[in-house]
């Protein structure tokens, strides 16, 4: 009967990790039925236009920001992007905030290497009070909530691995029971494991929009807008694939994969 053993630890590593996932998932709805009403997300629908930043952020997060960036200061001349991985300042006056973050990341040098640029940038005072805007306007997911939420569905992910390792372990310990004995043991363990895969697939259509960056108004607003292939709003919808110079995007890449 070492097998009952087995099975408590999938049962609470289950019930703890859906527990967590559903209280995470809680607490975003409520926070965002804090944020407004219905007629203020049509108020906000009817009256926000999402900028450039704003799209890049809403689709992919403070990256997509600094890659929307950069591939607009590379197609103006102002950063040489190599695809060895080094950023190079060709023109030191940045056009808006974001441009000026980059180029302070930069510094005097007026080289970095591109992995860590995207790195710091994104986390940048310019990056950061886009963000802040667009929580407050009700467009972004707050990162605690979205943070949350991520962590809650990788717990029980883990679970459900963990009950099938549990499971396989208890079938396959030595001295636990004949073959026939060893599948009533196994069908125990489908219990903890339906209830991990059951709310992943909840998760999946309920709890999905709160992990994108993107509130589910802010998601609206997306849907809105396009833009023409090769664009800095195509970029900012639909991130490096949707560059059109070869060498930018192989140059962007390199970063991405050493990244």
């Amino acid at each position: 009967m070492f097998w009952v053993l087995f099975l408590l630890l999938a049962c609470a590593a289950a019930a703890v990790s859906c527990g967590r996932l559903c209280l995470a998932a809680v607490r975003a709805a409520e926070g965002e039925r804090a944020e407004g009403t219905e007629q203020a997300d049509a108020h906000v629908l009817s009256d926000h236009e999402l900028s450039l930043y704003e799209t890049a952020f809403l689709s992919g997060g403070p990256v997509r920001v600094v890659d929307v960036t950069l591939v607009s200061m590379a197609r103006g001349r102002r950063l040489l992007l190599a695809h060895t991985g080094w950023a190079t300042v060709v023109d030191p006056v940045g056009t808006d905030a974001m441009e000026r973050s980059v180029l302070g990341t930069i510094g005097p040098a007026g080289q970095s290497r591109t992995a860590a640029l995207r790195t710091a940038a994104a986390a940048g005072d310019a990056v950061r009070a886009l963000a802040d805007g667009l929580v407050a306007a009700g467009l972004a997911v707050p990162d605690a909530a979205r943070s949350a939420l991520t962590g809650a569905v990788r717990q029980v992910r883990a679970a459900a691995v963990a009950v099938v390792v549990l499971g396989a372990l208890a079938t396959l310990t030595p001295g636990e029971g004949t073959e026939a004995q060893r599948t009533p043991v196994a069908l125990w363990f489908a219990l903890p494991l339906l209830l991990t895969l059951s709310c992943l697939a909840i998760a999946r259509i309920e709890v999905h929009p709160y992990t994108r960056w993107a509130s589910p108004v802010g998601q609206r607003l997306l849907a809105a807008r396009s833009g023409a292939a090769g664009s800095l709003v195509a970029v900012a919808l639909r991130g490096l694939r949707a560059v059109d110079d070869p060498q930018l995007r192989a140059a962007l890449a390199a970063t991405h994969r050493g990244h």
